[in-house]
């Protein structure tokens, strides 16, 4: 059985996201990872509360809720990245680190504009959401093109072995593939 993890890129229409839009010139703004195709897990480093960019830490991002709730359109992308079982083990154990730990991470704020000034600076505690990306692809054995920490967005749309699944809408890629779930649970009852 062949394993995955995915890249969602996407636009979310907030403040910020649209300063940065008009800054580099770039469709998308944001970088989240899941490790389903249904995106039931999917995590970055984003802002924690939907009305304030501060504080923002590494967050499970659900869609519908949150900042991802407050629009009803957000262009994405959706890429699938094959791995093989030890690295999605990896992943896993990459996830929960992040997941039992987010209390000692922060927002790589400051980091933000070195990224965006192709500065590297890498901070132990600190990440942007591309920056996250970038670090657990590394942590588990998926070869970077650069360090880290340099790491924007945009960059995960030529990522080597990515191979696009969707671009469109997320709201409605989410709720389709909820759809398929539930219509698939349906018929293995019946069955």
């Amino acid at each position: 059985m062949n394993e995955y993890i995915y890249l969602i890129i996407a636009q979310t229409g907030t403040a910020p996201a649209r300063f940065f839009r008009f800054f580099t010139r770039k469709p998308y703004n944001h970088v989240s990872l899941s490790g389903d195709i249904n995106l039931s897990e999917m995590y970055s480093f984003c802002r924690t509360y939907r009305p304030f960019p501060l504080p923002a830490t590494f967050n499970r991002e659900i869609v519908g809720e949150g900042t991802l709730g407050q629009f009803e359109f957000i262009p994405c992308e959706i890429y699938r990245i094959p791995v093989t079982a030890e690295q999605k083990q990896m992943y896993n154990q990459v996830i929960q680190h992040f997941v039992q730990n987010r209390r000692i991470y922060s927002y790589n704020l400051l980091g933000l504009l070195a990224v965006y000034f192709n500065v590297e600076w890498k901070r132990e505690r600190s990440f942007v959401c591309s920056q996250f990306v970038a670090y657990t692809m590394d942590k588990i054995g998926i070869p970077l093109e650069k360090p880290f920490c340099l790491y924007k967005p945009d960059d995960f749309r030529n990522f080597p072995n990515a191979t696009l699944i969707y671009s469109g809408e997320l709201n409605h890629f989410y709720y389709d593939m909820q759809s398929q779930v539930t219509t698939h649970k349906r018929n293995a009852i019946s069955h």
